[in-house]
């Protein structure tokens, strides 16, 4: 039987526009700024993915590039909106999956660490993280991984914890083994010729992700920059209405 990921549909438009979530988090974090897309132009149909170990895709393993195959294969031609964990699979997307991914949106994202000791270091830690998620469980984890300073603008309301407890240990851990940044293979160079558009997102107050993102919008060929003034890492919960404003604005150049 062929693996597939849970998602659901907003909209009935003929216009494919596909979201990615965040590590811990679920296709739940998308919903409000899907159906306000949805509601600002009607040909629009978005379509919320979870991602391998989340959500009810819980069960499902798979590598970085898997992962990204896995996605395009849910969502089909389309533009392609990823947040940080689902904001990396979309650039993996982006380059291996041309035909398929006709636009790109990173929010709060990076093309990878392009040091191989950095990249092995990464693995490393993120082994050690997935074995204290497995040894104190998925709700003493999100508390504790929400208190790092990544996340010093975002309340606990905005952070949909109820979405997160839905989260298993195992799932999470598998996510943080098969597609922790570590097991991310830099991708700067190939976005120097991807023909398609790209938007990058993030958050003004988020100093090293709004660096990131000046990067990547400057590196694509048809890269955009959009920063979200008094917005930190979790843009998408924090200003959902400022990300509605850039990705819609920003839409007629990919579809």
């Amino acid at each position: 039987m062929t693996t597939q990921l849970a998602s659901e549909t907003h909209g009935d438009g003929e216009r494919v526009v596909v979201f990615s979530h965040g590590f811990t988090q679920t296709r739940a974090m998308w919903r409000p700024v899907a159906r306000e897309m949805c509601r600002r132009d009607a040909g629009l149909r978005c379509v919320l993915v979870d991602l391998p170990g989340h959500g009810e895709s819980s069960h499902v393993s798979a590598g970085f590039e898997e992962a990204a195959r896995l996605l395009v294969q849910c969502g089909g031609p389309a533009v392609y909106v990823g947040y940080s964990l689902g904001a990396r699979l979309t650039l993996r997307a982006l380059i291996d999956h041309a035909l398929l991914v006709r636009g790109a949106v990173s929010v709060s994202g990076t093309a990878g660490l392009e040091n191989e000791s950095e990249r092995e270091a990464r693995v490393v830690a993120d082994e050690h993280l997935a074995k204290h998620l497995e040894s104190v469980g998925v709700a003493a984890f999100l508390d504790e991984w929400l208190d790092q300073p990544l996340f010093a603008e975002l309340t606990r309301e905005q952070a949909g914890m109820s979405d997160r407890l839905g989260n298993t240990a195992e799932g999470l851990a598998m996510s943080l083994r098969n597609c922790g940044q570590g097991r991310q293979l830099p991708l700067w160079q190939g976005l120097q010729t991807i023909p398609q558009p790209l938007l990058a997102i993030a958050g003004a107050l988020d100093t090293k992700y709004a660096t990131l993102a000046r990067r990547l919008a400057t590196t694509a060929p048809h890269g955009v920059l959009a920063l979200v003034e008094g917005a930190g890492h979790s843009t998408p919960q924090e200003r959902p209405q400022e990300v509605v404003d850039a990705i819609i604005d920003w839409l007629p150049r990919a579809v």
